[in-house]
């Protein structure tokens, strides 16, 4: 029937543009993302040049799609782990914790091999908004604890985890790094939970 032919044309070309997405990433582990061109990824997939321009418009259209591929999976990851808690200093525990599990056991590594590489203009703002949706059970735990300045709370959270992420990154024993991190960054928390809101001038 045609609805079944429809169906299976559809589910073919989401294999194949599966294939294409992998066979990219697995060219930008080995060997960086500035070597993930559209020749190069249709010589590791096994299909032309032209098949490829079917499903990318190029190959930083195709590298916006590993990363988007990648935050996704990361961002699933971070969700899981909050949700298993039920207040909110465990749930920053947990967003912590994953965070620096996920560099020790190496899955930040095809993140890391694109960092370099450009994107497309028409990819940059879906791209942010991936990056904001990491943070998202971060922004709601911080704002459960009814903390003054969110953001802020949220910009020291990160820098102390990429203190920690480079100091792993670098051979730094993962559990020191991950118990030093926590410890720093629920004292800060605490600190800030404490302080007042700033007052109007109209109060």
């Amino acid at each position: 029937m045609p609805k079944i032919e429809t169906s299976s044309i559809a589910e073919q070309r989401e294999w194949r543009r599966r294939n294409l997405i992998e066979s990219a990433a697995e060219l930008a582990i080995e060997s960086g993302g500035r070597v993930v061109t559209i020749s190069a990824v249709a010589r590791r997939a096994g299909v032309s040049r032209t098949a490829i321009y079917e499903y990318f418009a190029s190959s930083s259209d195709l590298i916006a799609e590993i990363i988007m591929a990648e935050l996704d999976g990361y961002a699933k990851t971070l969700d899981e782990a909050c949700k298993g808690h039920f207040s909110a200093e465990a749930k920053i525990e947990a967003w912590v914790r994953t965070s620096l599990e996920y560099i020790a056991d190496g899955r930040h590594m095809l993140a890391k091999s694109i960092n370099a590489t450009s994107l497309p203009a028409s990819r940059e703002r879906e791209v942010a908004l991936a990056h904001q949706r990491l943070v998202a059970p971060l922004h709601a735990s911080l704002k459960k604890l009814g903390l003054r300045d969110i953001t802020l709370a949220i910009e020291l959270i990160r820098k102390a985890t990429d203190v920690a992420a480079t100091r792993i990154d670098g051979g730094a024993p993962a559990g020191d790094e991950i118990k030093d991190c926590l410890t720093f960054v629920m004292a800060g928390v605490n600190a800030l939970s404490t302080l007042k809101p700033v007052s109007s001038a109209t109060d």
